[in-house]
């Protein structure tokens, strides 16, 4: 399957009414918009990257840049960033063909992960390198580290058909499958040893420490990467574990309201402070809160994933994605200058929800613009009104979000935090994969649409 075609085919494919209901959202603004989108993807994201972030004298990707787009600090490297920009490049070389460097980088970005970043002597990859490729800390290893490098690895293969991306990606997948596969509860353990040992969690840990416990960041990325995977490789085991996490992730990990479960116990027990006083709340506030743009961009990811898997008539699938945002929307989103909130939390003694972080980071705001586009393709006369709520968030990425001086998007919008207008631009959690993503599919749905229409 041509991974390119995901975007325009949720939105056609993916069970829920009649295709015809779906031309209801305004032609011209989606166009419009689409337009905007495009011009911001090319002039105010990939060109302030790329080549720039290419290492020509180590190898790999500068992952850090000043606000006005300078290298600075030490540039370190985690196997997130560098499989990120990987990923991005693979992307953009196909979708624009026409411009050579993005084949030329996506070769340069695998041949790190390959020479660099994966273990030669008990597999997996490493969390992180100093920017001469040595190993920092005692090589302990992620699933969602691996999980990124899996899903760079499938979408360079796809660009290149390059057989070694491909190997490695199988050699990859089994690595996770023999050290981080749970073969009794089912998922997958996010900390490992260097060996690949699962790492376990004793009464030495901190309360306030993750060690120990599965969770919904690494799921859902293994989700993704699993989703890309299969797309290039229609392994039978590769599916079986494709299905096992689109159903963990919808039916384990997100609870009845629609939000995700951050943190579980290795039996799937949900980690929560709910019960404690207000002060241990905030205390593990990292453990335990509600992330509306987590939830926002799941609810797109297991469309991928049942779009990819080939499930007809998946209404359930759809039905729990459109609960996420319906209680995003509801729970977690600026109503008056857009924007998804950071945190929230359902406090016993409150009615609600209450917001306990007001900061709106960047990449919840690209993934809702992509999932709340898919949405109002589905919906078009839902009462969520999606597509308004597209719109609104729209002009608040281009008022609050998007440097239209510099390039790239301030890590959190303006409006709540000021002070990131001359804050870094990129570091190793923050590159251009979120953002291209959501634009790119916003883009391709909207245009998929408009040829539809005629």
């Amino acid at each position: 399957m041509k991974i390119g075609v995901l975007y325009l085919g949720l939105a056609l494919a993916v069970p829920g009414g009649p295709v015809g209901v779906r031309a209801q959202t305004p032609a011209p603004e989606r166009a419009r918009i689409a337009d905007e989108m495009e011009k911001s993807i090319r002039t105010e994201m990939l060109n302030k990257w790329y080549p720039q972030a290419v290492d020509r004298e180590y190898g790999g990707f500068l992952s850090t840049f000043t606000y006005d787009f300078k290298p600075t600090g030490a540039q370190d490297k985690m196997i997130v960033t560098q499989a990120r920009h990987t990923w991005t490049t693979a992307k953009a070389a196909e979708r624009y063909p026409s411009v050579a460097h993005y084949r030329d980088n996506a070769r340069h970005g695998f041949r790190f992960l390959r020479d660099v970043m994966w273990d030669k002597q008990y597999g997996g990859f490493y969390t992180l390198v100093d920017r001469q490729g040595k190993v920092k800390g005692d090589g302990s290893k992620e699933a969602y580290g691996n999980a990124f490098g899996l899903y760079a690895l499938s979408a360079y293969y796809h660009q290149s058909k390059d057989t070694a991306a491909l190997n490695l990606a199988k050699k990859s997948f089994l690595w996770l499958e023999r050290h981080s596969h749970d073969p009794v509860k089912k998922g997958y353990f996010q900390h490992l040893r260097r060996d690949g040992t699962p790492i376990r969690r004793d009464a030495s840990v901190s309360s306030t420490s993750n060690v120990g416990y599965k969770d919904q960041n690494s799921s859902i990325h293994l989700l993704e990467a699993l989703t890309e995977l299969y797309a290039v490789w229609p392994d039978p085991l590769v599916r079986e574990r494709l299905d096992e996490m689109l159903k963990l992730v919808r039916d384990v990990i997100t609870t009845p309201k629609g939000n995700l479960v951050l943190f579980l116990q290795p039996d799937w027990t949900p980690v929560s402070y709910r019960d404690s006083s207000e002060a241990v709340i905030l205390k593990h506030r990292y453990i335990d809160h509600l992330s509306f743009g987590h939830d926002v961009e799941t609810a797109y990811l297991m469309l991928e994933a049942s779009h990819v898997l080939g499930l007809k008539n998946d209404t359930r699938t759809l039905e729990v994605s459109k609960r996420m945002v319906d209680q995003a929307l509801a729970n977690g989103f600026d109503k008056q200058v857009g924007g998804f909130y950071d945190q929230g939390y359902y406090f016993r003694d409150k009615p609600g929800v209450t917001i306990i972080d007001q900061s709106k980071n960047w990449w919840s705001q690209a993934e809702g613009l992509n999932t709340l586009l898919l949405m109002a393709d589905r919906f078009p006369n839902d009462p969520m009104r999606y597509f308004d709520q597209y719109k609104l968030l729209w002009n608040y990425c281009q008022t609050y979000l998007i440097d239209h001086e510099h390039g790239e998007w301030y890590e959190e919008g303006l409006d709540k935090d000021p002070e990131r207008k001359t804050g870094n631009k990129g570091h190793i959690w923050k590159a251009a994969y979120h953002g291209y993503r959501a634009l790119t599919g916003c883009v391709d749905r909207s245009r998929q649409k408009a040829k539809s229409a005629h």
